[in-house]
Parts: structure tokens; sequence; C-alpha cells
């Protein structure tokens, strides 16, 4: 599936000289979406990525992460701008081109030693993926890695986030990576259906 066609770009949104890449054209395309969510977890399979958390960086890894983290068997954890989360926060300051922004995770939502993958819609710069990594790297954390659906490679947004490894499902500057092309739903998804429905999308191909 040539899923960069599912995403629109806009000009000079939100100011001008910026092209947005906008996702909801793909969100709502059923197909697009079941194979965004097949490719991420086929990804995370393949590499052999087990992490006890999904950590989505606000706003849009909220949209991927929960359904990655059900796929996996593991736990959804947001990470939030400052003061939407009720409970107890560690926090990371990081700098922007002008100013600086703040992370806040809950205390108890991960551990020390925990294996965490971090996801997000898109990797532009790299400044949030990064904040998020320094976060999760002062609470103790293991980074398994990071996931995205777009990359701008003209950004360089993996270089600030070069021990890690990143995965994303397409770039600006090239098709899909072809480990991703051909993607097989029964390889991972639940063994233990809860519905009639998702029992016949889990059957052998």
């Amino acid at each position: 599936m040539d899923l960069k066609s599912l995403i629109r770009d806009i000009p000079d949104f939100p100011k001008p000289g910026i092209l947005f890449r906008d996702i909801t054209t793909l969100l709502n395309h059923p197909e697009g979406m079941r194979y965004t969510m097949d490719a991420i977890t086929q990804i995370c399979i393949e590499a052999n990525l087990k992490p006890d958390h999904i950590v989505g960086m606000e706003s849009r890894g909220f949209i991927f992460g929960p359904t990655l983290a059900y796929n996996l068997n593991a736990s959804f954890v947001p990470v939030r701008k400052p003061g939407k989360l009720p409970a107890a926060v560690h926090t990371v300051e990081y700098e922007l081109e002008y100013g600086t922004d703040t992370l806040e995770i809950h205390q108890d939502a991960v551990g020390a030693g925990d294996k965490v993958l971090i996801i997000d819609d898109l990797i532009a710069t790299g400044g949030t993926a990064k904040a998020t990594a320094d976060l999760l790297a002062k609470v103790g954390c293991e980074i398994v890695g990071f996931v995205f659906i777009i990359e701008l490679l003209d950004l360089k947004g993996r270089d600030r986030c070069q021990t890690f490894h990143v995965y994303p499902l397409c770039s600006t500057k090239s098709d899909f990576f072809p480990l991703w092309q051909s993607v097989n739903p029964a390889k991972f998804l639940i063994k233990k259906p809860c519905c009639t429905s998702l029992k016949e999308y889990c059957k052998p191909l």
C-alpha cells in the first residue's frame, strides 16, 4: 500500500513556509489505518522489540500508541505537556528554537529498568523525541526504540536520537522500506480473540 498517498500535504500551515503533513486523511481511511497498525506491529516483532510500555508523545502518539500496546501486550503511557496529568509527575525541560518547553509523565507509570518503546506520528527536528527519551532515561527506563509513521529526512531528527533505533514507515525522500511492504497480520495479532470477527481476522493466511 502506498501509505504516503494517504497523507495530505498542507502548504503554509501553521505558518507561511511550512509544509504540514496532515494524517487526518490516513485516519479517515480504514484500510490505510489497518495497514499502518499491522505494519508497525510487524516492525516490532521483526526487530524483536519486547517493551513493557508503549509511550505516546502528545498528542498524535496517543492515536497509534494504544493499539500498538494492545497488539504487543504492553501498557500505554502518555507523555504530556505541563498541567495535563493529575498525579505526581517526573518532568524534563528542553529547548525550542525560541524558548523552552516541558514534558511530564506520571511517576507511577513507569519504573527503573522497564523497557519502553516511544511512538509518534512524525519525526522532524527530533526535539520532542529526544526530550521524551531524556525524560524516560531520567526515570531509569530502557528505551528499546522509536516508531514513527513519517520521517522528514531533511530535518535530520534521527541525528538527535543516534543512540536509539528509529523505525519509520515512510519518509519524505524514499518509499517504504521493503521489509514493511508485505504485512501478514496472522503473524502477530492476538491469539485469544474476544469476538468472532477478530477470530476470522486472525486465521492463518
